[in-house]
């Protein structure tokens, strides 16, 4: 029997293991050169499907030695251009007419090649998924039931951070180091897994990195030239817990499902803020609520009920628009770092869809004032109206984020009156920032500060308007929150006051403030 395998059968594995199992032995394995240019072009790239591929070739050339098949390579390695083209089938088309000419049985695991294949006449083998039994990674005899990560990296000692949530920490888990066959031979086993296990997948593979998810845990592999070694880090959720869980007053609970609301989940790493989104999202489930996820890689530990959308073409804004076809009641974003991220939540948020974004952040505030220069500053509360602060597994904070016009805190005078986020402890009921432009700043002012911060702030503003006017030096001191005393050289106090003080006049009127000039000497 002639056998002619293509790219898929050769990288999962499946016609060595028919061969081992007795089912293809004795057989004629015509290997077309097609298939071992696109496993080193893939290799060449740093893909461990590249690797993987190499090393059942590897295989093959051993069962052949021992007399279980006969094994020869055939035809013309690919031309530039049919490598261009691989994406559109050219180099499937070359494997497929290897099969022709030595008229041999054409073995396949992907359903449109075996389709295209039957079409032109060929006889197929196509090679069903199958259930198996999968015996324990040699990755996981590192992990104990405390354990959240692994990390592994060749010429160093295995290491893991185990304990609670927001009480981790790092352990040397062996005393030899890890080498670097031992290593490869881990990722090789890793991405083999994935293709077999019905809860695993390649979540990304690229030039020296892949993304591996498998079940809870998300296994990263990395090797040269992206990183200076093979490195395999893999991580799980220690614990899942639902909202009741977690000390949270009833009023809480009432606000997340009054109504479609923006909601940030801020805390530093590893404080547990993707547990608590996992239970926000269940809860919302259960309380009849249609909840998707967005995520990169996707590792929510939410129930089936619940879908879960990675990076459509490498890009979320194409998955958020797919799901405001489904239209979600809410949609969980974890996580939300780079500037687009940030678009994207609040374009599904300003088209009415419920948001809860995860987010990095030391402080409450601050996951505020990631929003700041990326979205308009206005539209702000219309996005996030709430923040939950999550610090070592707990919801320590919890600010309202209101929109209101008012005179800001330290201010005084009725004319300085402007529009005005306020965050707001959920708790207390009491304003603990307020949010607001001043000239042409954006100030996040603690309230009930002492107003020196203030003060400084305006003097700036006051001594960056003045030097339009000036060459010479400028001291401004404050005087209260609406006057303030600028010390000029003496010839250029007339460019400041202009003509019949018209300039002096334009300028308190910019800025709000009672601006006495006064000689330099004077100071």
């Amino acid at each position: 029997m002639k056998l002619v395998p293509d790219t898929s059968v050769i990288i999962d594995g499946r016609i060595t293991a028919k061969i081992e199992s007795g089912e293809f032995e004795g057989a004629e394995i015509i290997i077309p050169e097609a298939v071992i240019s696109e496993l080193e072009a893939q290799a060449n790239q740093g893909r461990e499907i590249g690797f993987n591929g190499l090393e059942e070739l590897k295989k093959l050339n051993k069962m052949a030695k021992e007399k279980k098949i006969s094994l020869k390579y055939v035809g013309e390695r690919p031309t530039l251009e049919q490598i261009k083209l691989a994406a559109g089938g050219e180099i499937d088309s070359i494997i497929r007419s290897v099969a022709a000419q030595h008229d041999a049985v054409f073995v396949t695991s992907d359903i449109v090649q075996s389709e295209v294949a039957k079409a032109k006449g060929l006889e197929v083998i196509y090679l069903y998924p199958e259930m198996e039994k999968l015996e324990p990674l040699r990755i996981s005899s590192f992990f104990t039931d405390d354990t959240m990560s692994v990390h592994l990296k060749e010429g160093t000692y295995p290491m893991a951070k185990r304990g609670s949530v927001g009480k981790m920490r790092l352990v040397k888990i062996r005393k030899e180091p890890c080498t670097e066959r031992e290593l490869h031979d881990m990722a090789h086993e890793i991405t083999e897994r994935a293709k077999r296990d019905p809860e695993g997948f390649i979540e990304f593979d690229r030039k020296g990195a892949t993304v591996v998810q498998l079940g809870p845990v998300r296994v990263a592999i990395v090797r040269p030239p992206f990183s200076d070694g093979i490195e395999i880090t893999a991580v799980r959720p220690i614990a899942k817990v639902s909202l009741d869980d977690y000390r949270l007053s009833e009023e809480l609970k009432a606000r997340v499902i009054e109504k479609q609301r923006g909601i940030l989940i801020a805390g530093p790493p590893g404080a547990g803020k993707s547990t608590f989104a996992t239970g926000v999202a269940e809860f919302l489930q259960e309380k009849g609520y249609v909840v998707k996820t967005m995520e990169s890689p996707r590792d929510l530990q939410v129930s089936d009920a619940i879908t879960q959308y990675s990076p459509l073409g490498g890009s979320m804004a194409s998955t958020a628009n797919i799901l405001l076809l489904v239209r979600p009641d809410y949609t969980v974003y974890d996580e939300l770092r780079k500037t687009s991220d940030f678009q994207v939540f609040a374009d599904m948020r300003l088209a009415g869809v419920g948001m809860v974004g995860v987010v990095h952040a030391n402080r409450a505030i601050d996951a505020l004032q990631r929003l700041i220069g990326r979205i308009e500053l206005g539209v702000i509360p219309q996005i996030v109206d709430t923040i939950v602060f999550i610090d070592k597994g707990e919801v320590s904070l919890v600010y309202n984020v209101e929109f209101t016009v008012k005179i800001p805190s330290g201010m005084i005078e009725q004319d300085l009156s402007r529009p005005v986020i306020d965050v707001i402890n959920f708790e207390t009921a009491q304003v603990e920032y307020e949010v607001y432009s001043y000239g042409e700043q954006v100030v996040v002012m603690p309230v009930g500060a002492p107003s020196k911060p203030i003060w400084k702030l305006a003097e700036k503003e006051v001594q960056k308007e003045i030097s339009r006017h000036v060459r010479g030096p400028i001291d401004v001191v404050m005087m209260s929150d609406s006057k303030a005393i600028v010390y000029l050289n003496q010839r250029d106090i007339p460019r400041v006051l202009g003509k019949g003080g018209r300039t002096i006049d334009r300028i308190e009127r910019a800025l709000g403030i009672c601006i006495e000039v006064c000689p330099v000497q004077e100071r």
